[in-house]
Formats: structure tokens, C-alpha cells, sequence
């Protein structure tokens, strides 16, 4: 997996916590920096986290699957990305508090990175430095998620759906490439 895709692959990751931060964002008065500093680090280090786990289980069954390893990768990652951009049109407002406490964004932080769990295992298939790759993966979404707060104290809720949306894309078009890819259709 090369650069620009792994970048593709993190900005995608990174749709769902940039949502629930734009949300956070909106649910404050007034934004401060550590507002900003606490959802990049709660969101950030979970997305990098979660990869993680899920190479070290994808690498203890990866040798029974290899034969099929870029149709997991595809469908896990199509999977991902279409309860993305379902949830996108979801018009059910989900209420989120103004807590940035220990224990709000814990569970925050697990339900938004749930989907690089499901990534991390496609990485135990996929040639990655996966160390270089959850730290890049962290890195993009605690950006996006530290101006995620500020882009919603600012200007609401309007681009929660777009972000899950363009994010569920990103993660089908990524599968799709790696199948594609992988049975010699693309140069």
C-alpha cells in the first residue's frame, strides 16, 4: 500500500470521528483549545489503536485466507463504507452531550474507530509497515477531529452527513482498487 492511498485510507477512517467531533463541536458554547486537543488525542489515538488489534488478529489467520485475502479486504472495507453512507442519510439527530470527559469520550472514541478494527485486519493481508501506518492513520484523524470541533462550533451539524458520506465512498472506491489490484485489472 503506497502513500496516497494509506493518506485516502486515513482521511476515510477519520469520516466518523470528524462527524461526532463537528457535533461536539456544535454542543459547546465556546471552543477552546483543549476542546480541540481532547477529541484529536480520544479520536486520534483510537483510530490508531484499533488497526492495530485488528493486524495482530488478521496476521494469526492470515495464512489460512491468503488465496482470498484481497475479496476479505474488499468486502470488509465495502461493508464499512455502505453502513457509512447509510448512516449519512439517516435523518435521526443523534444527541450528543457537551462532556468531554473521561468516560463520554471512551465510548465515543470505540464506536467511531470500530471500522479501523475492521481495516486492521485487511492490513495482515496487504503489504504495510503497520506501525508507520496506525501512527499516520492517528495522526490524520486527530487533525480532522481537532478542527472537526471547531468547524462545528462555527457552522453546526451541516456537513456531519457529507463527511460520513465522502468518507464511505473513500473506503468502497480503497476496496475496490485493492480487489481490482489484485487480479491484475489496474496497471
Amino acid at each position: 500500500m503506497g502513500f496516497l492511498e494509506l493518506f485516502i485510507l486515513a482521511v476515510g477512517l477519520s469520516m466518523d470521528a470528524l462527524a461526532v467531533s463537528i457535533c461536539k463541536g456544535l454542543s459547546v458554547s465556546r471552543v477552546r483549545p483543549k476542546h480541540m486537543l481532547i477529541a484529536g488525542a480520544w479520536f486520534g489515538g483510537f483510530q490508531a489503536l484499533m488497526p492495530l488489534i485488528g493486524y495482530l488478529l488478521g496476521s494469526t489467520f492470515a495464512k489460512y485466507i491468503t488465496t482470498i485475502d484481497h475479496w476479505v479486504a474488499f468486502v470488509l472495507l465495502a461493508i464499512i463504507g455502505g453502513n457509512m453512507i447509510k448512516e449519512s442519510f439517516d435523518k435521526d439527530e443523534e444527541c450528543v452531550s457537551d462532556s468531554f470527559g473521561v468516560k463520554t469520550m471512551f465510548i465515543m472514541a470505540i464506536a467511531t474507530s470500530i471500522d479501523a478494527l475492521a481495516v486492521g485486519i485487511t492490513f495482515a493481508f496487504l503489504q504495510v509497515n503497520i506501525i508507520a501506518a496506525v501512527l499516520f492513520i492517528g495522526c490524520i484523524t486527530f487533525v480532522c477531529s481537532a478542527v472537526g470541533v471547531k468547524i462545528g462550533n462555527i457552522f453546526g451539524c451541516r456537513f456531519k452527513s457529507k463527511a460520513e458520506l465522502a468518507g464511505g465512498i473513500i473506503l468502497i472506491l480503497l476496496g475496490l482498487k485493492i480487489l481490482l489490484d489484485h487480479l491484475g485489472l489496474l496497471g
